[in-house]
């Protein structure tokens, strides 16, 4: 059963568009099990340049479900958003669904359906494996060693706690820091 957690960031939440929010994301709950209780986390913001922005973070038991979609159109963002939901989900529901099986595990969130294909599974083959020292440096420093390389995350161990962490660029060209506990 899917809970709602709609908020507005320079918006008013119409009951309009609160409904048309619901009725799109609830469709999504035919590939959940029934006794899976979830929140939809819904976040509708617009932009000065009248742009819109739909943020949706499902959390799962096994699984966090998240995407974010931007248009012209607030329902135009709802649909597409609710879309690429549903394309994650059919991607990743064959391989959690196999993975259960193997390790014996049942009822899990994903409920089995017959458009799933061995295609699917092939997308997720790993076809690279890379082994990496991990060097003592501050955040700042694995932000330079990332752009020097041109990738898009680094992995270090924090000089100052003796974590792992990891920088990342965001979507909007600033940088991330995950620290691992």
């Amino acid at each position: 059963m899917l809970k709602f957690n709609i908020r507005g960031e320079n918006v008013e939440v119409t009951e309009s568009i609160r409904d048309y929010v619901v009725k799109r994301i609830s469709k999504l709950q035919k590939f959940f099990e029934d006794s899976v209780e979830a929140t939809a986390h819904v976040n509708l913001k617009v932009y000065p340049n009248r742009t819109y922005k739909v943020e949706v973070t499902i959390p799962l038991p096994y699984l966090t479900l998240r995407a974010e979609e931007t248009s012209n159109d607030m329902y135009g963002s709802i649909d597409l958003v609710t879309d690429k939901l549903e394309r994650q989900i059919r991607k990743y529901k064959t391989k959690v669904n196999r993975k259960s099986r193997e390790k014996g595990l049942k009822n899990l969130e994903f409920v089995p359906s017959d458009d799933d294909s061995a295609e699917s599974v092939e997308e997720l083959k790993i076809v690279r494996t890379k082994q990496v020292s991990l060097k003592p440096m501050d955040p700042e420093e694995a932000v330079l060693q990332m752009d020097m390389l041109g990738h898009d995350f680094f992995v270090f161990q924090d000089a100052e706690t003796d974590g792992t962490s990891i920088v990342y660029r965001r979507n909007d060209g600033r940088y991330g820091l995950i620290e691992a506990e």
